[in-house]
Protein backbone atom coordinates (compact mmCIF):
# COMPACT_ATOMS: atom_id res chain seq x y z
CA UNK A 1 0.00 0.00 0.00
CA UNK A 2 2.81 2.45 0.34
CA UNK A 3 3.29 2.67 -3.11
CA UNK A 4 -0.32 4.38 -3.20
CA UNK A 5 0.95 7.71 -3.36
CA UNK A 6 2.81 7.46 -6.28
CA UNK A 7 0.08 6.33 -9.00
CA UNK A 8 -0.41 7.98 -11.40
CA UNK A 9 -4.39 8.99 -10.72
CA UNK A 10 -3.82 9.81 -7.46
CA UNK A 11 -0.51 11.97 -8.59
CA UNK A 12 -3.16 13.97 -10.77
CA UNK A 13 -5.39 14.96 -8.04
CA UNK A 14 -2.39 15.90 -5.46
CA UNK A 15 -1.08 18.04 -8.43
CA UNK A 16 -3.84 19.41 -8.54
CA UNK A 17 -4.74 20.27 -5.19
CA UNK A 18 -0.76 21.67 -4.93
CA UNK A 19 -1.80 24.21 -7.25
CA UNK A 20 -5.09 25.33 -5.49
CA UNK A 21 -3.51 24.93 -1.39
CA UNK A 22 -0.10 23.22 -0.87
CA UNK A 23 -1.75 22.76 2.72
CA UNK A 24 -4.70 20.06 1.29
CA UNK A 25 -3.46 16.44 2.45
CA UNK A 26 -3.55 13.08 1.23
CA UNK A 27 -4.73 10.83 3.94
CA UNK A 28 -3.94 7.14 2.77
CA UNK A 29 -6.61 4.67 4.57
CA UNK A 30 -5.60 0.89 5.76
CA UNK A 31 -9.33 0.28 4.82
CA UNK A 32 -11.09 0.44 1.42
CA UNK A 33 -12.97 3.74 1.09
CA UNK A 34 -15.16 2.42 -2.25
CA UNK A 35 -18.03 3.37 -0.07
CA UNK A 36 -18.93 6.24 1.99
CA UNK A 37 -19.68 3.90 4.79
CA UNK A 38 -16.53 2.22 4.24
CA UNK A 39 -14.93 5.73 4.50
CA UNK A 40 -16.94 7.35 7.03
CA UNK A 41 -15.65 4.15 9.30
CA UNK A 42 -11.92 4.32 8.04
CA UNK A 43 -11.88 8.18 8.72
CA UNK A 44 -14.15 7.96 11.95
CA UNK A 45 -16.57 10.62 10.57
CA UNK A 46 -20.31 10.77 9.82
CA UNK A 47 -21.23 9.40 6.57
CA UNK A 48 -22.90 12.41 5.62
CA UNK A 49 -19.56 14.00 5.47
CA UNK A 50 -18.23 11.89 2.69
CA UNK A 51 -18.52 13.39 -0.98
CA UNK A 52 -19.83 10.66 -2.90
CA UNK A 53 -18.45 11.45 -6.73
CA UNK A 54 -21.12 10.43 -9.33
CA UNK A 55 -21.20 11.10 -12.90
CA UNK A 56 -24.05 10.79 -14.99
CA UNK A 57 -25.12 10.88 -18.95
CA UNK A 58 -27.54 13.03 -20.53
CA UNK A 59 -29.58 12.31 -23.93
CA UNK A 60 -27.46 14.68 -25.87
CA UNK A 61 -24.08 12.34 -24.27
CA UNK A 62 -22.91 14.97 -22.30
CA UNK A 63 -21.85 14.22 -18.67
CA UNK A 64 -22.72 15.88 -15.55
CA UNK A 65 -20.73 15.40 -12.25
CA UNK A 66 -22.85 15.36 -8.97
CA UNK A 67 -21.21 15.24 -5.59
CA UNK A 68 -23.64 14.15 -3.20
CA UNK A 69 -23.56 13.66 0.71
CA UNK A 70 -22.49 9.64 1.54
CA UNK A 71 -25.91 9.37 3.49
CA UNK A 72 -28.08 10.72 0.95
CA UNK A 73 -29.50 9.27 -2.49
CA UNK A 74 -29.03 11.20 -5.63
CA UNK A 75 -32.38 12.50 -7.14
CA UNK A 76 -31.93 11.80 -11.45
CA UNK A 77 -35.62 13.36 -11.99
CA UNK A 78 -34.15 16.53 -9.61
CA UNK A 79 -30.90 16.92 -11.89
CA UNK A 80 -33.03 16.07 -15.22
CA UNK A 81 -35.33 19.22 -14.05
CA UNK A 82 -31.98 21.36 -13.57
CA UNK A 83 -30.13 20.51 -16.52
CA UNK A 84 -33.49 20.37 -18.76
CA UNK A 85 -32.09 17.00 -20.03
CA UNK A 86 -33.28 13.35 -18.95
CA UNK A 87 -30.30 11.20 -17.73
CA UNK A 88 -28.86 8.26 -16.61
CA UNK A 89 -25.90 6.89 -14.81
CA UNK A 90 -22.51 6.39 -16.54
CA UNK A 91 -21.60 2.86 -16.32
CA UNK A 92 -18.20 2.40 -15.04
CA UNK A 93 -16.46 1.72 -18.41
CA UNK A 94 -17.50 5.03 -19.55
CA UNK A 95 -16.63 6.90 -15.84
CA UNK A 96 -13.28 5.74 -16.43
CA UNK A 97 -13.05 6.89 -19.98
CA UNK A 98 -14.39 10.00 -19.21
CA UNK A 99 -13.21 11.22 -15.72
CA UNK A 100 -9.50 8.40 -15.63
CA UNK A 101 -11.09 7.60 -12.64
CA UNK A 102 -12.32 3.84 -11.71
CA UNK A 103 -15.55 3.94 -9.76
CA UNK A 104 -14.49 4.09 -5.93
CA UNK A 105 -11.76 6.81 -6.56
CA UNK A 106 -13.57 9.10 -8.90
CA UNK A 107 -12.81 12.12 -7.21
CA UNK A 108 -14.53 15.36 -7.54
CA UNK A 109 -11.21 17.15 -9.47
CA UNK A 110 -8.95 16.58 -11.97
CA UNK A 111 -10.56 15.02 -14.51
CA UNK A 112 -9.28 13.96 -17.99
CA UNK A 113 -12.37 15.78 -19.57
CA UNK A 114 -14.47 18.26 -18.09
CA UNK A 115 -17.84 17.64 -16.76
CA UNK A 116 -20.54 19.97 -18.40
CA UNK A 117 -22.13 20.52 -14.96
CA UNK A 118 -21.06 19.80 -11.51
CA UNK A 119 -23.63 19.98 -8.73
CA UNK A 120 -22.96 19.95 -5.29
CA UNK A 121 -25.25 18.43 -2.76
CA UNK A 122 -26.29 21.33 -0.14
CA UNK A 123 -26.46 18.43 2.47
CA UNK A 124 -22.65 19.09 2.67
CA UNK A 125 -22.54 22.22 3.77
CA UNK A 126 -23.31 20.78 7.44
CA UNK A 127 -20.07 19.13 7.76
CA UNK A 128 -17.12 21.49 8.73
CA UNK A 129 -14.71 19.13 6.35
CA UNK A 130 -16.07 17.20 3.43
CA UNK A 131 -13.85 14.03 2.56
CA UNK A 132 -13.30 13.10 -1.09
CA UNK A 133 -12.19 10.08 -3.03
CA UNK A 134 -8.37 11.26 -4.52
CA UNK A 135 -7.73 8.80 -7.44
CA UNK A 136 -7.91 5.72 -5.51
CA UNK A 137 -10.12 3.45 -3.18
CA UNK A 138 -7.56 4.00 -0.36
CA UNK A 139 -6.80 7.46 -0.93
CA UNK A 140 -9.35 10.37 0.02
CA UNK A 141 -8.70 14.30 0.85
CA UNK A 142 -10.58 16.46 3.41
CA UNK A 143 -11.78 20.15 3.04
CA UNK A 144 -14.26 22.37 3.56
CA UNK A 145 -17.78 22.49 1.68
CA UNK A 146 -16.71 26.14 0.45
CA UNK A 147 -12.96 24.91 -0.64
CA UNK A 148 -15.01 22.03 -2.24
CA UNK A 149 -17.13 24.29 -4.01
CA UNK A 150 -14.24 26.54 -5.04
CA UNK A 151 -12.23 23.69 -5.80
CA UNK A 152 -14.86 22.59 -8.58
CA UNK A 153 -16.26 25.58 -9.84
CA UNK A 154 -19.40 23.40 -9.03
CA UNK A 155 -22.93 24.99 -7.65
CA UNK A 156 -25.06 23.50 -4.93
CA UNK A 157 -28.34 22.69 -5.47
CA UNK A 158 -30.95 20.08 -3.92
CA UNK A 159 -30.15 17.13 -5.85
CA UNK A 160 -30.96 14.35 -3.27
CA UNK A 161 -34.29 12.46 -2.69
Amino acid sequence: MGDLLERKSVIKVKNFLSNYDKSIQLIVLEETARTANDAAYSLNQSVGSIVKSLLFKDSLNDYHLCLVSGDKYVSTDKISKIIGLPIKKANAEDCKLFTGFSIGGVAPIAHDNSPKTILIDKNLSKYKTVFAAAGHPHVVFGVSFEVLCNLTKGFEDKITE
